[in-house]
């Protein structure tokens, strides 16, 4: 039996699946997303080919739930999202006038640097740093690259919104323009207490107050769309993947090790601050509960390692020196959020092998997440964290993480985390139905990763403070 579809909107791939009562996703459909140009710090793809792959991964999806003979059953929609990229497009036509903005993109950054004043404020209320990965700086960078586009976004004739947004639009003939609570959070123009659109914030990133969308719950949205459907939920990738991957009790964490890797806890008390990490509103439920989470990141960690034979290595053959690096090629991501700091070795490392380089960079992909679980540690006591994603089938990894940290880990068994997670919420289902889940065994004697473990941290704080 068939209880939702979902369809997530990633930055490379395009993925739909049926969500079986069990919790289970089966008959995954992938697609290519448009590849996406990169010309200096800008990042664009095809807006319109982007939503027509998304519109053939889901009718691929729609048939496979006819063909499971599950009438009635399956008509309820979870899409979830990468956040913060946008599009501006025509009311009339649909017809968009600018590419789809990758969150990568990085046109904002003068944005951000004229508003440096005001980041205290701007955190207060988004919980966020200032930064241009997000909406804001980057829509006031193309308002300042088209000025006669700002008339036409205030009489309603061009719509500028985050890329659910856009789908909705679409997929109700123009009669919803809505984004939900968590896409609204990562957007730096969300008073992130009230869940509502903050004049101040608008004023400072010279953004009309009417131009954003109408901003929705996560769950329970209830909107018939013209393929037949009922989108019930929708909601950002990593609060979706949170969502799939872990309770609600407050004791436990989430490591996704993808393409770059996030760290992720639910908030006992949504006003809990911890420097640098940003607040994240994960969903609001139908009943207009939000819930909060702290986030940690590590940025295009697969980059750095695709070069080298990861796959080879074990944990026995880590912490053999006193060699110590970071492996984020696009900048240190949070709390840090130094662009200055990508790829680093203490020392000269051209005399060592692939192997051991491919080591360190292991290392320091450990490291960081273990510093990371440390500090929410301190917030409030964590007892499990469980790893996803591609990398997380590296045994070093899995070990590496588990020999570094004082509680339990767990690698998820469970596959496409983000989709499952915006099916259950569709489904109205609980977070982390039916999780399935084995604990990590650290094998051999690594106690020596341990010790460098903590002088790793002691060169990190004396880089960081150069």
């Amino acid at each position: 039996m068939i209880s939702a579809i979902a369809l997530d909107l990633g930055t490379t791939s395009i993925k739909a699946g049926l969500l079986e009562r069990n919790g289970v996703l089966s008959h995954i459909v992938v697609h290519p997303a448009p590849k996406i140009s990169v010309n200096g710090g800008r990042y664009e793809s095809d807006a319109l080919a982007y939503a027509e792959i998304a519109d053939r991964a889901l009718n691929e999806c729609i048939t496979l739930a006819g063909e499971c003979k599950s009438p009635g059953l399956c008509s309820s929609l979870g899409l979830c999202s990468q956040r913060s990229s946008f599009v501006i497009w025509e009311q009339a036509s649909g017809k968009p006038v600018t590419p789809l903005i990758s969150w990568q993109d990085n046109r904002g950054a003068a944005s951000c640097e004229v508003l440096r004043a005001h980041e205290k404020s701007i955190c207060d209320l988004t919980g966020l740093p200032l930064t241009p990965y997000y909406f804001a700086p980057k829509l006031r960078a193309v308002l300042q690259d088209n000025p006669g586009w700002r008339a036409l976004l205030e009489r309603g004739e061009l719509l500028a919104g985050t890329l659910d947004s856009f789908m909705i639009w679409r997929w109700t003939g123009g009669k919803h323009f809505v984004t939900d609570a968590s896409m609204a959070a990562r957007t730096l123009l969300m008073d992130v207490w009230r869940q509502q659109w903050s004049p101040h914030l608008c004023e400072l990133f010279g953004i009309p107050l009417s131009i954003p969308p109408e901003i929705k719950p996560s769950a329970g949205l209830n909107l018939r769309l013209v393929n037949g459907l009922v989108l019930q939920a929708n909601v950002g990738d990593q609060s979706a993947a949170l969502f799939a991957s872990v309770s609600e009790d407050c004791t436990e964490a989430l490591v996704n090790l993808g393409t770059g890797c996030f760290v992720v806890r639910y908030l006992p008390d949504e006003k809990v601050a911890l420097d640098g990490y940003p607040h994240t509103l994960v969903y609001q439920d139908s009943a207009q509960h939000t819930h909060f989470a702290i986030e940690g990141t590590l940025n295009s960690i697969a980059a750095a390692l695709a070069p080298y034979p990861v796959g080879e290595c074990r944990i026995e053959d880590m912490a053999v020196d006193d060699i110590y690096c970071l492996a984020e090629p696009s900048g240190l991501g949070a709390p840090y959020f130094r662009n200055d700091i990508g790829i680093r070795f203490s020392r000269p490392v051209e005399y060592l092998t692939q192997r051991q380089v491919a080591c360190l960079l292991l290392e320091a992909v450990i490291f960081r997440v273990a510093r990371i679980l440390e500090d929410f540690h301190r917030v409030s006591p964590l007892e499990r964290v469980y790893l996803s994603g591609g990398l997380s089938e590296l045994t070093c990894l899995q070990q590496g993480i588990a020999k570094c940290v004082p509680f339990a880990v767990y690698r998820l068994a469970q596959a496409e985390s983000s989709l499952r997670g915006a099916a259950l919420l569709a489904a109205g289902m609980a977070p982390a139905y039916n999780r399935n889940s084995e604990r990590v065994e650290v094998v051999g004697n690594s106690e020596a990763l341990l010790k460098k473990y903590l002088l790793w941290k002691k060169w990190l704080d004396d880089l960081l403070g150069s």
